[in-house]
């Protein structure tokens, strides 16, 4: 039985931002980007996090690497409480966990080859001589299926597909067990799109790698993850094994998410997600979410329902309750 790798528990990352261009006395309000969030991952697994842009997956992901300081919770990783440790302990795990960013544009110096950059990956984490640097950057353009003659390029002169390799090549060179996946394939072609993930698939296989895969391609969630949870305003309001979350989700909002995904590839959709559609989707202050459920003023059940008073009071915020096997919900009138 595989263990877990990591746990994350009550997790929260809170912004704080001053209250008007010319605020005095240091006024400030607090922008829950994560707010108490709790799953956990086991070895060569794959929990995927969806959501709309701005509910805080990528946050999650950088504080669980701790790339931001959390405000407050618990973050497990392979046995040991990594929340408050200091950089220098902190050094001594980067070679476990790390990041595929989605920006490797940013993420890649420009001015180094990909030859340099690989090799600093290594010596950073790893005391080898110069032959076995070379022996293992030649392991490593196997595994992600990168030609030799891409070494002596720049990033700039790889197409998004190569750069995404090299990504990948850069945290596998440091033997990283844990990856979070910050959308590995946005603004990639769809055939590129599916050599990225198949190539994932494969070092998860032969790795064991385990993977945190934040996405808000739903296609391609459903189809690496073992598990997915969905987000909505720094919360996860739904969560379950991934064939259950497409096919039989229970919260109105993940519902929603996936039904518009049918609707657009089959454009038919059945009563049941056309009535669930039928609600408003105005604008929503993320920043300041209202008491009680956080999507109650989009939600088209809370809106049929009559607008009950137990999804906005405060004392009665839905949790994650397990409705069955593992299927876990944070609504008050699930589906």
């Amino acid at each position: 039985m595989s263990k877990t790798i990591l746990e994350v528990i009550d997790l929260k990352k809170h912004f704080f931002q001053r209250k008007g261009l010319f605020s005095l006395g240091g006024q400030q309000r607090s922008i829950p980007a994560v707010d108490g969030v709790s799953f956990y991952l086991k070895e060569n697994e794959t929990v995927g996090l969806v959501g709309e842009s701005g509910c805080g997956k990528t946050t999650i992901g950088r504080t669980i690497l701790r790339l931001e300081k959390p405000t407050s919770g618990r973050i497990i990783f392979d046995g040991t409480d990594i929340t408050a440790l200091d950089t220098d302990e902190l050094r001594k795990l980067r070679g476990k966990m790390q990041m595929i960013f989605q920006d490797l544009d940013a993420a890649l110096n420009p001015r180094m080859r990909i030859r340099e950059i690989l090799n600093e990956a290594i010596t950073v984490h790893h005391k080898l001589t110069g032959a076995e640097v070379d022996k293992r950057i030649a392991e490593l353009l196997e595994q992600v299926n990168l030609k030799k003659s891409k070494l002596s390029n720049f990033p700039h002169e790889l197409s998004g597909g190569e750069k995404r390799r090299v990504g990948v090549a850069r945290v596998l060179s440091v033997g990283a067990q844990f990856l979070v996946a910050d959308e590995p394939t946005s603004a990639l072609d769809v055939s590129i799109q599916a050599q990225v993930v198949n190539l994932l698939r494969d070092l998860q296989k032969q790795l064991g790698l385990s993977f945190l895969f934040i996405s808000h391609d739903l296609r391609v969630v459903e189809l690496v993850s073992h598990k997915v949870a969905v987000m909505y305003l720094g919360k996860i309001v739904e969560m379950g094994m991934s064939g259950r979350i497409a096919n039989k989700a229970s919260h109105p909002y993940t519902h929603i998410l996936w039904s518009s995904l049918v609707e657009k590839q089959s454009r038919e959709v059945g009563k049941k997600a056309k009535s669930v559609q039928a609600g408003k989707w105005g604008v929503f202050d993320f920043e300041r979410p209202l008491e009680g459920c956080r999507f109650a003023p989009r939600c088209p059940v809370y809106e049929a329902k009559g607008g009950p008073d137990i999804c906005t009071n405060a004392a009665s915020e839905p949790v994650l309750r397990e409705i069955e096997g593992g299927h876990q919900v944070a609504c008050h009138f699930p589906l």
